[in-house]
């Protein structure tokens, strides 16, 4: 893999992480104390759970699509902001 590719393979995983992410932070009432990078790693971090559940369950020929890689941002999401609660951002 060149440069070239290796640079829009990985803009093409921040881009996916994104839209993934917002959408998971979307489904979640409540403040979401994360930024823009906080997004993109949870959609990439849910997708990549769910690639992971996925195998376990369905065998190594799965691939995880839209919905999945979205409720595993979900989980993600949920996650960061349970363990986030006891902290105070000003």
């Amino acid at each position: 893999m060149n440069d070239g590719n290796l640079l829009s393979y990985l803009l093409g995983l921040a881009v996916f992480g994104l839209i993934v992410g917002a959408l998971a932070r979307l489904a979640i009432p409540g403040r979401n104390p994360m930024g823009c990078l906080g997004t993109i790693f949870a959609g990439v971090a849910g997708s990549f759970l769910a690639g992971l559940v996925g195998r376990l369950v369905f065998g190594p020929g799965y691939t995880a699509g839209w919905i999945a890689s979205i409720l595993g941002a979900v989980v993600v999401v949920y996650l960061f902001t349970r363990a986030g609660r006891g902290r105070s951002y000003y």
